[in-house]
């Protein structure tokens, strides 16, 4: 029998909805057969997540991740003792809470260059109070980067279940964007598309390439990218073996790809697929930090401050977060075996 991946489960920004969503799926044993699960958080979240959801959740504390066994009946708990939820005011950005979220992720991080962790499943944070907190990053991505000591190209992946999207480039502006449109950076965000394709379960990826200015420029009338960068670089990896097409334009590619043409769309800015995905998958949508040495998974929605506490969010995402990152930790497991030894 496969040995099951171990993923860290952080309940993300004690502010919002991440106690409530992680406590719901964590009660209701959804992953149990295909990870084993382990909070790293404090057990006062855990427990304001559990009178949220109205679940019962019985859980075990331990000060070490070394004294974790498994398999076992009910949650293990490693509680950092390091977030007091009466400290903070709920359904509200706090610098204070984002400073904890972080030191949180970077336990969990540090757990799993030491091997003990296989992958990182998050409930929402709040990326203000990240920046706020001092963790001075654009996003949770760039941060993870940095501290798992990342070399070369990385990006976000955004999973519904008719499609994942990649990024050529993400949160900078869309001026700023537009000019770091490269073969290269279309070159490796293909090829990351690719690779995690592959581990999420697609043996041959169909991809995607969006074009960036409408109707692909209408043949350099109205921008000439795609005739200049976009089709050569496409053309130059379908001669390299990858199945990829493009450029497409914006309003024609995420018809494709619902109608399951494709496996994969790359985009050249964020907004551009985030839309389509947001508008068919809310509730659902997974993101990925793709290209790590660490899985790191999260719903792609944030932490709804106007629900907090109330009993109704939806846990939908946080459970298909929790999936991808057990899929594509058992993935990476799989080819550290079969592969040959040094």
């Amino acid at each position: 029998m496969p040995k099951l991946p171990t993923i860290g489960v952080m309940l993300g920004d004690v502010t919002g909805i991440g106690p409530e969503v992680a406590a719901k799926v964590l009660a209701s044993g959804a992953i149990k057969e295909l990870a084993n699960l382990i909070v790293i958080g404090d057990a006062r979240v855990l427990e304001l997540g559990i009178r949220d959801a109205g679940v019962t959740l019985p859980y075990t504390r331990y000060s070490s991740i070394d004294d974790v066994r498994f398999p076992r009946k009910d949650i293990a708990l490693v509680d950092l003792g390091n977030i007091d939820p009466a400290q903070f005011k709920r359904g509200a950005v706090s610098p204070d809470s984002g400073r904890l979220t972080g030191d949180t992720l970077k336990a969990m991080i540090d757990l799993a260059l030491a091997g003990k962790l296989d992958g990182i499943s998050f409930a929402p944070l709040n990326k203000g109070g990240l920046h706020q907190g001092g963790w001075k990053f654009h996003d949770e991505h760039q941060m993870f980067a940095k501290l798992t000591d990342h070399s070369g190209f990385f990006g976000e992946m955004n999973v519904i279940k008719e499609f994942s999207t990649f990024r050529v480039t993400s949160h900078v502006a869309l001026r700023e964007a537009i000019g770091m449109i490269t073969p290269e950076r279309i070159t490796n965000a293909v090829k990351l598309a690719q690779d995690t394709l592959r581990a999420s379960g697609h043996a041959k990826p169909r991809i995607g390439v969006a074009a960036l200015n409408p109707h692909s420029g209408e043949n350099g009338l109205f921008g000439d990218e795609e005739i200049r960068i976009i089709r050569p670089t496409v053309e130059k990896l379908r001669a390299g073996g990858i199945d990829c097409t493009g450029p497409i334009s914006s309003d024609v590619i995420f018809i494709k790809a619902l109608r399951r043409e494709y496996d994969g769309v790359v985009m050249m800015y964020h907004d551009q697929g985030q839309i389509a995905t947001k508008l068919l998958g809310f509730n659902k949508g997974v993101t990925v930090t793709a290209g790590l040495k660490t899985v790191f998974t999260t719903p792609a929605h944030g932490t709804a401050f106007d629900i907090v506490g109330q009993g109704g969010a939806d846990p939908g995402a946080m459970e298909h977060a929790l999936r991808l990152a057990a899929q594509l930790a058992s993935a990476r497991l799989s080819a550290r075996s079969a592969a040959p030894a040094a």
